[in-house]
């Protein structure tokens, strides 16, 4: 094992790092690795104590409601025990953040946001190129139009129901000084808008346009199968959809040794370096995929200019938890994951500062790195002087790396302002999410008691109290035309009807940007960004105050409730299934993210947040006498079978029943269950990990 500055490095790591990252940027190995160390030295204690705190506070939290077993739940009575253990923090004094040089993408520009796992090129680079879709392509090939296409060849009735419905959403973006773009029968040269100001410019097959910041793009082409058919020769319509994508080395993904990390971060450095490609056979022909390149047209004076051919990207990390075998300490200690995907995607990120390729992610000069899994302002702290300090070894200004926070944890929410101001001078996105936020809802109050079915959880009093008080803080904060505020992800890429109803209410929320699943999903979610201008809205809603911090501590407890056989039956059968079909790839197959069928054989995509609440929500009715140990297995037992059939098809498959003492994928889905109260915070990932590394090892 190679030795660089006392640190025990892993030969695949070292070689990527000295061989195909430093000689391009002109770094000397030693200089670098001896500035690892220093860094280290540091962080590695810190990381650790903070590690130790929450450690602490969930100790106390815990003894706190065993003592108080019995006793009606009084919200104002914990808040006040809280901030007595330092859980609870005083807001700071009304600020606003100081974040500069921020990409219009993300500072004041309101459009759909991608999270793609970052081990899987060809999705990698479906998603940076998500930038520009066709909102004829998503229309006709999902159930947008609320049924899905007949089998067979092309069907002209549902082609015309597709340029019907694109030519509405014409009319209502772009409307016309005369008259409507289905009645079009001329050549696109007459094209008249009302608002004249929204003309872009022209491209040799198009015309361009914008709207509430978006771009929209009308093809042109007579030849086309489809212009052909057209009385205007329109062949396609064209949206500007994931302006942002974040590249995720973190829930989406299964990097558990030096091989995974190095694989995880090549295809970063492939994105920044623009050269990432992968070749793949579809439909009997072999193709390479490549980034796009941008958008070039002639704008009305007649100067020729261009618009970006890919989604700005962002880098997610992992959290301060986990540590890797990667590069051992001194002591032989595991260095800790954060701080390493810290130093090693910034060190990446120099390619695109220093415009080497041909592609640039940030026009403004800066790194985009996502942080997960922060508890409390300390820790948001603990990140501001973690990047101060690769900033100060790679060379950087100081703020040339921003972060963005995830609001997915009850001790961030609860102090969300004071988060924001640890990180205020580089703060550029916050968001909500449901399924980590959940999971660490029931975790940090497990010994509460019993908590309501999973499903009911969705409306209780504290999950909308965290929806409003992430925007309307991040507005107080002065994240509006700094920063992105952002909602969470459409699970079911394949129910894109029930998105187009369900999500067009995030952008009436007043956040910019939202998650969406796949790039088709992006084009017919960036509708919903034409419906809404989000900077009125946000214009509209003035200083609206946050939710009482009461109601996002009031936990959603199934005080009274006496469900029957059946009812627990069901929900343990839901989690269960949920639990082992998403385990099964991530254990057998290293899959850290894909579409699960659900027990009503419903494709979700599932990561490893949806494993945790699943995981959290049985352990909590196990330990509250909900239901039995028996019954547990007994679900996890009938739901293996499920499963099993449920990935029949797949060759790769390894089957779970009846051989379940053999199946380690299966014994991981048992022990994220009865081990699910003594795990850190409720989390999946030291128990995904051991199991993976035992998969690995077998071969």
């Amino acid at each position: 094992m190679p030795v660089r500055a006392d640190l025990t490095v892993a030969p695949v790591l070292a070689a990527f790092v000295e061989q195909e990252v430093l000689p391009g940027l002109g770094i000397e190995a030693g200089q670098f690795w001896t500035g690892v160390r220093t860094l280290l030295d540091w962080a590695v204690p810190e990381n650790r104590r903070l590690l130790a705190v929450r450690d602490d506070l969930q100790a106390r939290i815990d003894s706190w409601h065993v003592e108080r077993k019995g006793q009606p739940y009084d919200v104002a009575a914990q808040r006040d025990f809280l901030k007595q253990i330092g859980w609870l923090v005083d807001a700071p004094a009304p600020f606003a953040i100081g974040t500069q040089n921020v990409d219009a993408e993300i500072a004041t520009r309101a459009g759909p946001q991608l999270v793609v796992p970052v081990l899987n090129a060809r999705f990698v680079l479906n998603a940076a190129n998500a930038r520009w879709g066709s909102l004829y392509d998503a229309l006709y090939g999902t159930d947008a139009l609320g049924d899905l296409p007949p089998s067979g060849g092309y069907d002209a009735d549902r082609g015309a129901r597709v340029v019907a419905r694109a030519k509405a959403f014409l009319d209502e973006a772009l409307p016309l000084v005369e008259g409507s773009w289905a009645d079009l029968s001329h050549p696109h040269q007459g094209i008249a808008l009302r608002d004249s100001s929204q003309y872009v410019g022209q491209t040799e097959r198009s015309r361009l346009f914008r709207h509430n910041g978006l771009h929209i793009e009308v093809v042109f082409d007579p030849d086309h199968p489809i212009g052909r058919t057209d009385p205007a020769s329109i062949a396609d319509v064209v949206l500007e959809s994931a302006l942002t994508t974040i590249v995720d080395l973190e829930d989406s993904v299964a990097c558990v040794d030096a091989e995974d990390k190095v694989a995880a971060y090549r295809n970063w450095l492939g994105l920044m370096k623009g050269d990432l490609a992968e070749t793949f056979d579809k439909g009997g022909k072999t193709l390479t995929r490549r980034l796009n390149p941008d958008v070039a047209y002639v704008a009305p004076d007649g100067i020729e200019a261009t618009l970006p051919g890919r989604s700005l990207l962002f880098v997610r990390n992992v959290g301060h938890l986990m540590t890797t075998p990667t590069v051992l300490l001194p002591d032989g200690a595991e260095a800790p994951e954060g701080i390493l995907d810290a130093i090693l995607t910034s060190l990446i990120g120099l390619y695109d500062l220093r415009g080497t390729g041909p592609f640039r992610n940030s026009c403004e000069g800066s790194i985009y790195i996502v942080k997960p899994k922060m508890h409390g302002p300390q820790e948001c702290a603990f990140t501001n002087r973690l990047f101060d300090a690769v900033e100060d070894l790679l060379g950087l200004d100081r703020h040339t790396i921003k972060v963005g926070v995830m609001d997915e944890e009850r001790r961030t929410s609860a102090n969300l302002a004071a988060c924001i101001h640890a990180v205020k001078d580089r703060i550029v996105f916050i968001n909500t999410g449901f399924l980590d936020r959940t999971g660490d809802e029931i975790h940090t109050l497990m010994q509460t008691g019993p908590v309501v079915r999973k499903g009911e959880i969705k409306s209780s009093t504290w999950i909308s109290a965290y929806e409003q008080r992430n925007v309307a803080i991040g507005l107080r904060c002065g994240l509006s035309g700094r920063a992105q505020i952002g909602k969470g992800m459409w699970a079911a890429p394949d129910r894109m009807a029930q998105m187009l109803e369900e999500k067009a209410g995030h952008p009436k929320t007043g956040a910019n940007t939202a998650w969406v699943p796949s790039p088709t999903a992006a084009t017919l979610h960036a509708l919903h960004y034409h419906q809404t201008d989000v900077f009125a809205v946000r214009a509209a809603m003035g200083d609206a105050p946050p939710r009482p911090l009461e109601d996002l501590l009031t936990p959603p407890l199934a005080e009274g409730r006496n469900w029957s056989a059946e009812d627990i039956e069901q929900e343990l059968d839901n989690n269960a299934q949920g639990i082992l079909g998403y385990v099964v790839r991530w254990i057998d197959q290293g899959v850290g993210c894909s579409k699960v069928p659900d027990i009503h054989d419903v494709g979700l995509m599932e990561d490893r947040a949806t494993l945790r609440i699943s995981s959290q929500h049985m352990a909590n009715w196990l330990l509250h006498g909900v239901c039995t140990a028996e019954q547990v297995e007994a679900a996890l037992r009938r739901m293996a079978a499920k499963v099993d059939a449920q990935n029949a098809g797949d060759p790769l498959y390894r089957p779970m029943a009846p051989g379940f003492d053999d199946s380690l994928a299966f014994a991981a889905a048992r022990a994220l269950v009865f081990e699910g109260t003594t795990q850190p915070n409720g989390y999946t990932e030291p128990l995904l990990h051991r199991f993976r590394q035992q998969a690995k090892a077998r071969g």
